[in-house]
Order: structure tokens, then sequence, then C-alpha cells
């Protein structure tokens, strides 16, 4: 995203004075349409339709590739199933689907999270026929609302910069028991010369990313350069998220194209890796839709974990996106001929805004 100098003083450049920037927010209306999309709701678990519409609303509140929301749900009495909604495809940065089944699998994860604290056990399985699908089971078991479910509403991938100090070795364990599942692994890397590798693949791949202009276009699309922007849409990557100026789109875009350079994300991206703990490298088994959507599973619960620790963390994959260099970043880490899935660097820092959902009306089939 674009660094707040170089966009405040770009909009000096263009005559803009920042009471005008000021003037085309409205941080208050943003800040509050987040926050009620997470607030708790006081519902009648008695209720079926509305209990079940409340598992979707927070399964909702997961992340995908640049806020797209590729997902839909077909709700009954005691299933729900999460289907791919492929008009909100990425086919630059994402074109064998891969980011869509891991949010995918992320939604999933929360869903059973929301479920087994409202009194049902979710049992997942994942139909790969058509455009692939997730079917959760709901049997009714003891109510159990768990420090990940809680965490579900304050979760965000934090864009920001990290204060650099280690974690614990029992915050690692954690985090790594919640990021491993069915043939799904995480590798935490916490010494600096294997970060420092790691860096030389992210700074290859966006660099790669950004000398590319239907990347350019396509990123373009779904960022929300303002607070109205974003609530209206209620999806995309909000520029206040990122700790960037909420501006109208016409500044925003602009801005973007004198200041968005590889030389200056690739030196915003060594500063954050630099001052992250860690970096955790997702890795399946296979290389197939399935193990996507358990690695969205093992990530979702990585990042609840995260969030009940108060550890921040945000994605680097652009390593894992350029296809000439994830096999050089696979071979790095020492995978042989396994694909690395996700880059995720963590650590403790500040949050920022929170990104914007649609309504589950418009996610419901």
């Amino acid at each position: 995203m674009l660094i707040r100098r170089q966009l405040v003083l770009g909009a000096a450049a263009l005559g803009v004075s920042a009471p005008t920037l000021t003037a085309c927010s409205s941080s208050q209306g943003h800040e509050e349409a987040t926050r009620n999309l997470r607030r708790a709701a006081n519902i009648d678990t008695s209720d079926r339709p509305v209990l079940l519409h409340e598992l979707v609303r927070y399964a909702t509140l997961a992340p995908s590739s640049h806020n797209t929301q590729c997902w839909k749900f077909r709700v009954q009495e005691r299933s729900i199933t999460i289907e791919a909604d492929l008009s909100r495809r990425c086919p630059v940065v994402d074109p064998d689907d891969h980011h869509l089944f891991v949010s995918l699998g992320c939604a999933a994860e929360n869903l059973a999270q929301a479920a087994l604290a409202h009194g049902l056990q979710a049992n997942a399985s994942f139909d790969p026929s058509g455009a692939g699908a997730i079917a959760l089971s709901l049997e009714p078991t003891k109510a159990l609302p768990s420090p990940l479910f809680q965490a579900i509403a304050e979760r965000q991938c934090t864009r920001g910069d990290y204060d650099g100090q280690p974690l614990s070795a029992e915050e690692l364990r954690l985090l790594e028991l919640a990021g491993s599942g069915k043939g799904v692994r995480v590798l935490l890397l916490t010494e600096r010369p294997a970060m420092e590798k790691v860096l030389e693949y992210v700074v290859a791949g966006n660099t790669a990313q950004i000398n590319d202009p239907a990347f350019l276009a396509e990123l373009k699309a779904w960022i929300r350069f303002g607070h109205e922007e974003a609530v209206r849409t209620g999806d995309g990557l909000f520029s206040g998220s990122t700790g960037n100026p909420a501006v109208p789109r016409w500044l925003g875009s602009r801005m973007m194209g004198l200041f968005f350079t590889p030389k200056s994300e690739n030196e915003r991206y060594a500063r954050q890796i630099r001052n992250a703990a860690g970096i955790a490298v997702f890795v399946s088994d296979l290389s197939d839709k399935a193990h996507w959507v358990e690695t969205g599973r093992c990530y979702e619960r990585f990042a609840l974990q995260a969030t009940a620790l108060g550890i921040r963390n945000a994605f680097l994959n652009q390593a894992v996106e350029v296809g000439a260099v994830r096999p050089q970043f696979a071979a790095a880490l020492g995978l042989g001929n396994l694909r690395p899935d996700l880059v995720v660097r963590f650590g403790r820092g500040p949050t920022l805004p929170l990104s914007m959902r649609r309504p589950v009306q418009s996610v419901l089939v």
C-alpha cells in the first residue's frame, strides 16, 4: 500500500490541503460500521434460523484474498454449506484459486468456532466437484465459547509495524499447535538469518508483481481508498487498514500511480520483516483444493490464537504468489516438491482500523 508520508506529500504537490482530506473522510462512520458488524448479538439459540444466520455472520468475519469475500452460504436446518463465489476471483494474483479456497477454509474455521460456542458441533467435509464446497453438519453439544471464538471479532491482518520483541517459548508453542492440522504444518522462523532469507523472496515476488500492469489493475480495483467507499461496497482493501490516510478515490488512485513502486514497497517489507517477532510459513502435504481449505482452517486458528495472545499478524504472500519465485522459495526452505501455501509475519504492535464486510443477506443462496 501507499506510504503515509508519500501520500501526504503527494497530496500537497497536487494542491490538496489537509483540511480537504479530512473533510473527505468519515472515520467515525466507518469505525461505527465495522464495530456494528462485529458486535455480539443477544440471540435466542432455540430460534434455529436466527442462530444459523448468526453463525454465517461470524464466518464472514474471516479473512479473504483482497477482502473479496469470495464465498456463498447455503443454510439448511442441520447444516451450512460454504460455496466458492467465482465472480469474486482474483485471476491475476490467484490464477489457480489457491487463495480462494484458503479463504473458504478460514470462513469454515470461524463458523466451527462460533457453532461450538453456541452449542453445536460442526463437522466439515469438502466436496471438490463443481466449484468446490465445504459442508458443515451441525450436531447438538455442550456450548463452549473458547478464547479462539472470543477473538473472532478482534482478529485482523495488521499491516503496520511491530515492536521487534521476541515471543515466549510458550506463545510460539501455542501458535504452532493452533496452526497445524491434517496434512498441514506451520514452520515458525524466528532466527534473523532465516527471516532475511524469506525477505529475499518476498522482494523478488513483490518486484515482479508491481512491474505487472495486470496485477496493479486488479489490486487497484479492490482497494477502497476512502471511508465512504469502504462502507458503501462492504468489501476490498481499505486504505486506513494499512496505516495510510483515507482519501477520495480519484486522489488515492493518482497517488498510487506516482508512489506505489517496487523500491518503496520493498523498503517497507524489509522494515516490517525486521521488526517482526517471526515469520510463519504454512505448508501442506499435497497441493489440492482439499489441502488449501485445510490450510485456511489452520491459518485462521493461528490468527485467532495470536489475537487471543495480543499478537498481530499479516500476510507476506508475494513469495508464494509468483509462479517463478515459489519453487525457488520452497527450495530455500528445504521443502523439496512441496508447495508453501502462506507466508505470515507476526509480532506485537498496535491495531489498525478494521475492514468492512458485506451484510449476511448478500452472501446467502
